[in-house]
């Protein structure tokens, strides 16, 4: 841990460094250790297999703010590993789909015929109750900006605002 340490203070391009994950006994030397060498040291994770320690440096020494958001990115990291396990276990026991023996079409065909859908598809027009009206039956041909100032127009002869 002296070496890994002492390798992180002599190497000026790192201003911090992430360690393994260790068990609760090494993290506290760890800590021990950086708190001598003068570097800020934090653990992060949850459970005890995976918590790791990271070193900083004193002049780059996290803020509260930045420690809060390495928390949280490892809370997401941690969530996406449950999530990915968890999908991985259900497609796994997932079972494949029910077909049915056999084909329906061939079942009912003498109830629907064989080509009933297709001459029903052919003959089928669009209801003009529907909302099927033409351009020459709208109310009129306005643009918005026309229709907006014959509502004003209007919201002004009787005292009201839009």
């Amino acid at each position: 841990m002296e070496k890994t340490v002492s390798d992180f203070i002599q190497d000026s391009n790192l201003q911090k460094k992430r360690c393994e994950p260790m068990g609760k006994l090494e993290r506290s030397i760890l800590h021990d250790v950086a708190e001598v060498a003068g570097l800020a040291s934090f653990s992060f994770g949850e459970d005890k297999e995976s918590r790791y320690v990271m070193l900083f440096k004193k002049e780059f020494a996290p803020s509260d703010e930045e420690l809060e958001a390495y928390r949280k990115a490892e809370e997401r990291r941690r969530r996406k590993e449950r999530a990915a396990l968890e999908t991985e276990e259900a497609s796994r026991s997932q079972k494949r789909p029910a077909s049915p023996n056999s084909n329906y079409r061939d079942k009912y065909s003498h109830l629907i015929g064989t080509s009933a859908a297709k001459d029903a598809a052919h003959t089928l027009q669009a209801n003009q109750s529907y909302g099927c009206v033409p351009v020459a039956n709208k109310r009129g041909a306005r643009s918005i900006e026309e229709a907006v100032d014959e509502i004003r127009a209007r919201g002004a002869g009787s005292g009201s605002s839009v």
